[in-house]
């Protein structure tokens, strides 16, 4: 990603291409992955603050920010329609897998994968602000597996299938949270773009996604917004209007004394893709 090198983003922009796609991969990578579930089985959604702040944070992320405002090409009317139907599965999925929720608690103890589900938050957290760190934790999928298998009570297990239809609601509550956050950027692009400090969004979002576990372990009341918080200040603070007539006054570099701006492009595409190399899938 030319503009907000992104690293998550980046490293599903290799495997998939097109922009689009990347959006898709993108929004619907914690449904995949187990993230969403594990959510949802910790207890995340379970309130209205909880809704927010994994709609805003895991489906509409700084990565879901990056590629609509860095990688989409055309204006509102040509990106609205194809942000739309990616979020329209998005919620549909969200829906179903948390009516499966019951059903896979009943499997499992609980307190245990509570746990795994925190240590995944912080590892997606700590894979958005920095691909190099991220290339030392394992991938959010295999923590996933891990915490299933040591949670795993197949005794307790019940084989008829049940659904909390609250539940369900708030998991597609969550997931019209991420959608709608998604379609706001995309009909705000061009607004955005010029005010917007992409790389300090991204840095901020992820140290609000790192708040998320601390309502888990019990660190703080399940109710406070702290996540939604730190979100807000990211917002603030990466907001600089001025950012686009700074752009427009930097000097061209014109009489040999550094590299020519096709030079600079290939050193600093070599450098990124360097620096970016974290698996996400």
């Amino acid at each position: 990603m030319s503009s907000s090198q992104h690293p998550i983003a980046l490293a599903i922009e290799r495997q998939v291409g097109g922009a689009t796609r990347l959006l898709a991969t993108v929004m619907w990578l914690p449904l995949v992955d187990g993230v969403f579930p594990a959510l949802v089985l910790a207890g995340a959604i379970d309130g209205v603050g909880g809704i927010f702040e994994v709609g805003l944070l895991v489906f509409g992320g700084s990565a879901t920010v990056a590629v609509i405002l860095a990688d989409m090409d055309g204006g509102p009317h040509e990106q609205a329609p194809k942000v739309f139907a990616v979020g329209a599965v998005l919620v549909v999925v969200a829906g179903i897998e948390a009516a499966l929720a019951p059903t896979i608690q009943s499997l499992l103890d609980l307190q245990t994968f509570q746990r795994f589900a925190a240590v995944v938050i912080l590892a997606v957290a700590a894979k958005t602000a920095s691909s190099r760190l991220g290339e030392l934790l394992p991938r959010p999928a295999m923590i996933v597996a891990l915490g299933l298998l040591a949670s795993l009570e197949p005794a307790s297990a019940t084989l008829a299938f049940s659904t909390d239809p609250g539940l369900v609601v708030r998991g597609v509550a969550a997931g019209l949270v991420g959608a709608t956050f998604a379609l706001l950027v995309a009909l705000a692009g061009p607004v955005l773009r010029g005010m917007v400090d992409l790389d300090r969004f991204r840095f901020g979002s992820a140290v609000a996604l790192g708040m998320l576990p601390l309502s888990i372990f019990g660190l703080v009341p399940g109710d406070a917004p702290i996540a939604l918080v730190v979100l807000a200040l990211t917002a603030l603070l990466a907001f600089d209007p001025d950012s686009t007539d700074k752009r427009a006054s930097e000097p061209a570099i014109t009489d040999g004394s550094g590299p020519r701006d096709d030079e600079r492009d290939e050193v600093g595409d070599s450098d990124s893709d360097e620096q970016h190399r974290a698996p996400w899938l």
